[in-house]
């Protein structure tokens, strides 16, 4: 119980330490282009990182490119100069919403098309099944035709010796 504690203490005081790593110490110089820095920070994917973007990354690169996306914010750059600054440096990995374009046609409407393709197979599996059902109650349907037909044919023609077996018979219990 003492090694738990003694875990969540060190916890606790490690835990401060790891959430200020991230943190800018910089202000920008008004509101609006911090609000821009911090939808560009989410919006674009560290480059050494396998999943994570600008913000999340503590590694060096990730702080050299979010000092270099406060700079081009306060010298007036838009947010499609610094993605496209930043593309061209880094390729289209960069961008977690990579653009429409010839290259990623197959990226923005693969979804799509497996869904669509998940559809249809989805009903015609439902209308083989439905269809599978109704010609094995038909097929059924026959069998029993065809096998009470044979029950019955016998006992026609036999019926004097089936009406003799089920005939009550006097003095017999």
């Amino acid at each position: 119980m003492a090694r738990i504690i003694l875990f969540f203490r060190i916890y606790l005081l490690v835990l401060p330490v790891a959430a200020l790593a991230a943190v800018d110490a910089e202000p920008l110089s008004s509101a609006d282009l911090h609000t821009r820095y911090q939808h560009l920070i989410t919006e674009l994917r560290c480059p050494k990182c396998q999943n994570q973007n600008l913000a999340d990354s503590d590694s060096p690169i990730s702080a050299d490119l979010r000092r270099q996306i406060r700079n081009m914010l306060e010298e007036g750059r838009s947010d499609g100069q610094i993605e496209d600054y930043l593309v061209a440096r880094y390729g289209d990995y960069i961008l977690y919403r990579p653009r429409l374009q010839d290259s990623t046609y197959v990226l923005w409407l693969a979804p799509v098309f497996l869904l669509v393709t998940a559809i249809l197979l989805f009903f015609l599996i439902v209308r083989r099944q439905r269809q599978s059902v109704r010609v094995h109650e038909a097929t059924l349907d026959a069998l029993d035709k065809a096998q009470l037909e044979q029950l019955l044919a016998p006992s026609q023609t036999n019926s004097s010796s089936v009406d003799e077996r089920h005939a009550p018979h006097n003095g017999e219990t």
